[in-house]
């Protein structure tokens, strides 16, 4: 049987809080940690437990109340780093360490000032070590994107027969066009002869903005494991947004031959803003699915239709993903049926012709104001004169 499920790894806790100002306590990372739980996320990155004590202290206590979901330590592949990550998952029901190195000619000449032979001794010797401790280990190949894929295939056969369980294939510096990506994860799956021992696993980021179309891409040529954040935060431009691609996933399940997540969904909306509020972090207005104004009309060609049928401008439903579901924004630019509809929402039935006239002076007002507010809407219903039949 072909397994369809996308497992999800939520790295908020890691690459999320890399980004400048969002450092998180330890308390404020169990209270995230157990909301992505919650949310029915496959595996939680909880931090990089060598890099200091606190970060070793979170991924600790996290590993002590997280009882589903695995819990995943970072480490460079180096053998005092695999040891302080053990130690820090230790109380995890599910433990998994991420190791890995540079795969990239960029890589191992310019950061690690070495060759490709060694670089995979390293890959296979870390790898190794780390089994030592748990039984799950995944492998991170950085810069993938930028790898030579004949190089890269020889790596992540090398890892899988040191024992990796997951190899996570990372676009770090967010350079790949999704077909290129897509196609760099089908030709692992068709040159790596081990390849089946192994989930594969996407991690993009999003110096391009491509970071969901590339994780789908590599879905769809055989990944099964994407690597993403709330929000879609993350090192410079972000990392792949963790409630895109689960939407993706579930609005697309037909087009990508059955592919789905495990991702309780009117959860999202509560968890972006859990996120946007402990990491001081504002969520763009934009952003998709859970920006304010993902659900909000304000054109009144749009207005109109949705007004009509929801399904002419809304693909999701709001309540969908625990939004507090659709708005009509009154602007210069919306329409009659606007108008009445929110008449009719604070208390209102005026005639046709009634809005006719209401029409332009409300018009009169948005020009002054970027939205008109119920107030304005008030001040405007009580000074009304109706019109004689």
């Amino acid at each position: 049987m072909v397994n369809n499920k996308i497992h999800i790894f939520d790295t908020t806790l890691r690459d999320g809080e890399q980004v400048p100002g969002c450092k998180l306590n330890t308390k404020e990372k169990i209270e995230i940690a157990l909301a992505l739980e919650e949310l029915g996320v496959d595996i939680i990155e909880a931090g990089f437990p060598i890099s200091s004590p606190g970060d070793f202290a979170s991924v600790e206590a996290i590993s002590k109340v997280i009882k589903n979901t695995t819990v995943c330590g970072l480490t460079r592949a180096v053998e005092k780093d695999i040891e302080v990550a053990a130690a820090a998952l230790k109380s995890a029901v599910r433990p998994r360490i991420h190791t890995g190195i540079g795969s990239s000619d960029i890589h191992i000449k310019h950061k690690f000032n070495t060759t490709r032979e060694v670089i995979l001794e390293r890959a296979a010797k870390a790898t190794k070590f780390a089994r030592n401790f748990v039984d799950d280990v995944e492998f991170f190949a950085e810069d993938a994107g930028r790898a030579d894929n004949e190089f890269l295939a020889r790596l992540i056969e090398t890892v899988i027969a040191a024992g990796a369980t997951v190899v996570n294939i990372p676009d770090t510096t967010g350079y790949c066009l999704p077909h290129q990506y897509g196609e760099k994860i089908a030709y692992l799956v068709n040159n790596v002869p081990n390849i089946d021992k192994a989930i594969i696993s996407c991690h993009c980021h999003n110096d391009l903005g491509l970071a969901t179309a590339n994780s789908i891409a590599g879905a769809i040529a055989g990944a099964r494991q994407i690597e993403c954040t709330i929000n879609g935060i993350g090192e410079r431009a972000g990392n792949t947004s963790l409630e895109e691609v689960v939407m993706v996933i579930k609005q697309h399940e037909k087009s990508l031959g059955g592919l789905y997540t495990d991702i309780k969904t009117q959860r999202l909306n509560p968890l972006s803003q859990l996120v946007s509020d402990t990491m001081r972090m504002p969520v763009q207005p934009n952003k998709a699915i859970v920006g304010m104004n993902a659900f909000a009309h304000s054109s009144g060609i749009h207005q109109d239709g949705f007004l009509k049928e929801a399904i002419t401008y809304e693909i999701i439903n709001p309540e969908e993903v625990g939004a507090d579901g659709s708005k009509i924004v009154l602007t210069a630019r919306s329409g009659r049926s606007a108008l009445a509809h929110r008449f009719m929402k604070i208390g209102y039935e005026f005639s046709r012709n009634d809005i006719d006239v209401l029409y332009q002076q409300f018009l009169l007002v948005a020009d002054t104001k970027k939205e008109v507010s119920n107030e304005d809407l008030h001040v405007l219903a009580k000074a009304y004169v109706p019109v004689e039949a």
